[in-house]
């Protein structure tokens, strides 16, 4: 079967084990544990990229005073940690009126681990997505100069896009740079039915590690706009999209995806 000029392997193929590209969950109680059980399929964990911090005299060279911002747009735990390590480094003491806008609810909440959460300066996207999150900030934009940490290869994406077309001042220091992790020893390419990505730079793993990787029926997922087009752009059929409104979860994605297969069966 052809589709767009794409050889497609049935959609009927059965899903036996299935990878995240994150780190195992800590909690023996989580969904995804759940998930598998109750579908009778094996949950791999192997995270494809890793974060390195970058040094405080690297972030000085980028000329931006924390200080001179009023407002923080935070998109992953991630983000969170490099800002206030390169705050503490730099013995920088966060303004307790800073507002901080944030791309899931779960994001916001990480940070009580760093400040007095208050839910008229901690503002995040209802639904998880790109777009509830610009709801939120296009409330605020007027009178707020953002500030959004990043990773060194991801500071051009739909936000930056958004804040320059909705004339918002703001900057976008990189905190962080993203590695890919060398999987090709652990796995080989086709081990699993599916795969789910993350982030653009997991998908960038994927053929950093496997340069001639072919889907060859291999059902890909992804979280997040941006993960998406990377996985389009890159060539790939994509079958699980989250967040999504009846799927605001890729635990949630994947348990549609493996319904509607035992219902095609």
């Amino acid at each position: 079967m052809m589709k767009n000029g794409k050889k497609v392997v049935s959609e009927k193929k059965a899903v036996k084990k299935i990878l995240i590209t994150q780190p195992k969950p800590e909690s023996p109680k989580s969904p995804y544990f759940e998930l598998a059980k109750k579908h009778n399929v094996e949950m791999d964990f192997m995270p494809f990229i890793q974060l390195e911090g970058i040094l405080c005299k690297e972030f000085r060279k980028q000329k931006i005073e924390i200080a001179s911002y009023s407002a923080v747009i935070l998109t992953s735990k991630n983000a969170i940690d490099h800002f206030f390590r390169i705050c503490e480094e730099m013995k920088l003491v966060v303004s307790q009126d800073t507002k901080y806008f944030c791309i899931s609810e779960s994001v916001a909440l990480y940070l009580q681990k760093f400040i007095l959460y208050r839910k008229r300066k901690v503002f995040f996207s209802a639904d998880g997505t790109n777009k509830g999150l610009f709801d939120v900030i296009a409330k605020h934009k007027e009178n707020e100069k953002f500030i959004y940490p990043c990773s060194e290869n991801q500071q051009d994406n739909e936000i930056v896009g958004w804040l320059k077309n909705n004339n918002c001042e703001f900057v976008t220091p990189y905190m962080y740079r993203t590695i890919s992790s060398d999987v090709k020893s652990r796995i080989s390419g086709h081990e699993f039915d599916v795969i789910c990505f993350f982030t653009p730079s997991g998908v960038k793993s994927l053929f950093d590690n496997f340069p001639s990787f072919k889907q060859n029926g291999t059902f890909i997922g992804a979280f997040g706009a941006n993960t998406s087009k990377a996985i389009e752009d890159a060539g790939l059929n994509l079958h699980i999209k989250a967040p999504a409104p009846q799927v605001p979860s890729m635990v949630a994605a994947l348990e549609k995806f493996l319904i509607d297969k035992i219902k095609t069966k």
